[in-house]
Parts: C-alpha cells; structure tokens; sequence
C-alpha cells in the first residue's frame, strides 16, 4: 500500500453534521457532553429539508438520507469556503450502508394498497444509494469522482479513506466526502429486532458488561478534503488532517466478527503502517463499540493486540449518537475532530461498568482532558468490512 507520507497530505478543511444529538457542530458537540436519550431508535426530531432545496417539490423527489445529507455538505463548504481550481478536480463521495429505504418502503406500501400505476416515477432515483452523492455534485457543479461506497456500516469510514487517497494520489485537489443513512423505518427496525442485533433495554451502553444491543439511528456528516499546500495558501482553517487509511476484510462470517478481532486488529496495523506510525504513536481510539455483545469484545481484544494494555483511551459516541450504520465513520470523524479542536475526549455514555474481561482504558462519566495527537477511528460493518482511518491534529 502507498506510504501516507508518498504523495501530497490531505487536510480536513470543512466539517458538517446532522444528528439526532444536534444539527451543526457546536450542537453536536455539545450533545455528545450531554446526558444520553433513553430509548431503541434515535431519529432527528422535526427535520425541515426546505432551507437545503429550491422548493418544496425538490424536496419531497428527494429521501431524507439525501436531505440530510445535503445538509451537512452545506455546512461543511460553507465552514471550508469553495476550494479553488477546476471543477473537474473536485469530486463527491457520499457513503452508506442502505440509502434510499423509506422511499422503497413507502411506494412498496403504496402499490400492495393503490395498485402499480400509484407507484412514484421518482422511486429509482429517490432509492439508489448514489442519490446523495449525485444531488451533492450537481448542487455545487463538481464534476470530478462522483462515487458511493456501500459497505454496510464501514461505509463513510471506507469512503473517507478513499477520497483522502485520490487526493494523495493527485487524482482530485478536493473531495466532499462522508455518509449519510436514514433507516429508521418500521421494516428495518423488525429485521434488527428479530436477529437480536438491537437493544432490548433501551440503552447504548458500549463494552459495557451489561451491553445488549444497539441503538438504530439516522444521521449524516461530510467532510471537505483537500490537498494540504492548496489549503494553506488559500487560508482556508484546517480541523485536521487524513493521515492514512485501512480497508481489510475478515473472510468469515456475514454478520459476526471474526474470532479474537484478528480482522480488526490486522486492519488497524495496515492503518498505522499507511501512516508511517506506530502503536505508541496512537493518542486516542475512537471505537466502533455498537454495545453489541460479540463486536464489542471482539474490538475490545483487536485493540489489546495492538496497543497492549491499557493502551490509548477508547471512546466510543453510540451511547448519545445511537448507530447510524454507514454514516457512523464520517459522523464518529467529526468527533474525533472536534475532540481535537476542544482537547477533550467525550465519554462513552450509557457505559458504567466496563466487562471485566476488557482490558482497555474506557473514557466513562465525563470527558477527558486530552493533548490531541493521532487518533484511529474504527468502523466494522457487516460481511466482514473492517475499516480504520487515522486522523491528525492540524499539522503545525
């Protein structure tokens, strides 16, 4: 894999995020210090797409995981400033794990009550999983890569590696890139419920010794990339910088981790080598910690093998954000990023007794002061997606 440190640096440059815990970064940030929401499905509470779309009618052609998602590119170029150079060097890269699903349900309703000809001639491009990624380019004229990356809930963490990877490899000078998932719908809610994947508590509590489940969510983040030099001549602020990335499968099962997080484990390594970093080097572990009895002991070990013991302080957000499956990456990038800019780590809520057979170092009850330093942010999704990026404070 090419060296983090051949090719041109990427730095993060803009930042957006819409979450059931805050819409903007400073009310997501401070609804990852507040006290967590009880309950199996975290939704965005009186959501109005109109300030992102022309008119009603746009809106409505399009899913909410593609409004959101316009929204959070909004916020992020807006927080950026538009990078300069041809729009043929600047590219979109939306991930997620399902797309377009309350559309499906909705027209699949429609027909089994109204008939086939009630069924909305917007349903294909309403569904796709590329629906975000498209609006967003075509919004802001960007006519470079225009992709999407459905690895389940690796997906914007993979995504975001990527894009940063163009950029490093001199393909693209800019990338909008992150996820979006909007999946909270009465099917799928059924289909995690009946595998036992969800809470039956009401309660996110990661490597918790009484973890049950997780907490199905819907949100959206987007990070705007760009070549390091170009940014620091134009001005632009930097939040941080992509320091290398990892994408590695286990090959074993399509829904549980691979014994021991060898999968994770080996992902992480990859990460650190494509960094030119070691595991000392390491300040923080952003976890994917679902607060799912099996992913959580097995990143848990994946992390000892790799760290030693205790390691790096390990938080994890699910408890306040709930998973939003493949927009956990680019909304737990967002966090890592802001923990940075704040110097302080959030805690794991929801979390009080860690498993005792854990021997990590949980951030629990408050955040943390912290002296930012490299941090990996782990997302695993599944069929076996392990993906792991590293990011950094804002060089100096």
């Amino acid at each position: 894999m090419t060296s983090a440190r051949i090719g041109r640096r990427v730095a993060v440059t803009g930042i957006g995020v819409v979450a059931p815990c805050g819409m903007g970064v400073d009310a997501f940030w401070n609804g990852l210090l507040a006290p967590p929401p009880v309950g199996r499905l975290r939704e965005i509470e009186g959501w109005d797409p109109s300030p992102w779309f022309a008119n009603p009618k746009e809106s409505r052609r399009a899913d909410r995981f593609q409004q959101i998602a316009m929204a959070a590119a909004a916020e992020a170029l807006l927080a950026s400033g538009d990078p300069l150079g041809d729009p043929a060097r600047k590219g979109v890269l939306i991930a997620t794990g399902v797309g377009g699903l309350h559309a499906i349900e909705d027209q699949v309703e429609i027909r089994l009550d109204k008939g086939d000809r009630r069924v909305s001639p917007f349903l294909v491009p309403m569904m796709m999983a590329n629906a975000a990624s498209a609006a967003v380019s075509m919004r802001y004229g960007w006519q470079g890569p225009c992709e999407t990356i459905t690895t389940a809930c690796a997906a914007s963490n993979h995504g975001i590696g990527y894009a940063a990877n163009l950029i490093r490899w001199g393909k693209v000078d800019a990338m909008l890139a992150g996820g979006a998932e909007s999946s909270v719908t009465l099917t799928a809610i059924a289909g995690f419920s009946n595998m036992t994947a969800m809470t039956s508590s009401g309660i996110s509590r990661p490597f918790d010794v009484d973890r049950d489940g997780f907490v199905l969510a819907e949100a959206a983040a987007v990070l705007l990339l760009e070549e390091l030099e170009s940014a620091r001549a134009r001005g632009a602020t930097i939040f941080g910088e992509i320091l290398g990335a990892a994408s590695t499968a286990d090959a074993f099962h399509i829904t549980a981790p691979s014994p021991g997080g060898v999968g994770a484990a080996r992902c992480m390594e990859v990460a650190l080598a494509d960094a030119e970093l070691s595991p000392a080097d390491i300040a923080h572990v952003n976890a994917h910690g679902t607060s799912t009895p099996l992913n959580d002991a097995a990143e848990a070990e994946a992390i000892t093998k790799v760290f030693g013991t205790p390691g790096p302080p390990v938080t994890s957000i699910k408890g306040v954000t709930g998973h939003s499956l493949g927009a956990a990456g680019a909304v737990e990038a967002v966090a890592v990023l802001l923990s940075m800019a704040r110097r302080q780590l959030p805690p794991t809520a929801g979390t009080t007794t860690v498993d005792p057979a854990m021997s990590i170092d949980v951030v629990l009850a408050g955040p943390r002061d912290w002296e930012p330093g490299p941090t990996i942010s782990n997302n695993f999704g599944f069929g076996g997606h392990n993906g792991t990026l590293v990011i950094g404070p804002p060089p100096a």
